[in-house]
């Protein structure tokens, strides 16, 4: 089913933010990273530029990710603690030319308060309508990205990093490397094509 499209947005932005949480590296290693996420994922509203922010967006990473490994019931207790913890209250409101749209703390509320809550009521329609199937690890062997299927089909299976043009490439090279079925056979034992000579 279609979500609303600022749900669509939260999920985007929170599979993101737990993917800048990387075994090879960090993905927010400073301000500007974050500067450049805060443009990426469309947000407004109060942005402090310092590393108390930083630190503050990057300590909620391990609870969102916790999200995509859990079963229903401990979803919806992370997602109930998001949502009391940071005090949200829902109401409908415009901004910036947007149509109205759910806004659960005030826009000059932290940033990482803003994005918990954001992502926590976008999760929470995820459960009322039975969709935490969408929440999907990256099927790519080598990556453990996390991604929101929101496909009409439930058909994706990579991240955004990559990972199905290197399934792709390597599926081609295991064509490739194969022999064909009509293919005569080569090698020591091989059979001799022709009739032997004298």
């Amino acid at each position: 089913m279609p979500f609303a499209h600022d749900t669509d947005c939260s999920l985007t932005a929170a599979a993101a933010l737990v993917n800048t949480d990387r075994p090879d590296g960090e993905g927010l290693p400073d301000v500007a990273a974050l500067d450049a996420f805060y443009v990426a994922h469309g947000y407004t509203g109060r942005h402090e530029h310092t590393e108390a922010e930083l630190r503050s967006v990057r300590d909620l990473r391990p609870r969102l990710r916790r999200i995509w490994y859990a079963g229903t019931d401990e979803v919806v207790a992370i997602l109930n603690g998001l949502l009391r913890e940071n005090r949200a209250l829902p109401q409908l409101i415009t901004h910036d030319d947007e149509p109205y749209h759910f806004h659960a703390v005030p826009r000059d509320a932290p940033l990482a308060t803003r994005i918990a809550v954001e992502a926590a009521m976008a999760m929470a329609d995820l459960v009322r309508y039975g969709e935490l199937g969408r929440l999907r690890i990256c099927d790519h062997p080598d990556c453990a990205n996390v991604l929101v299927d929101l496909s009409k089909n439930r058909s994706r299976r990579f991240c955004d990093a990559g990972c199905g043009n290197r399934a792709a490439v390597a599926a081609y090279r295991a064509r490739k490397g194969r022999p064909r079925p009509d293919a005569a056979p080569s090698g020591p034992d091989a059979a001799p094509s022709g009739p032997e000579r004298p």
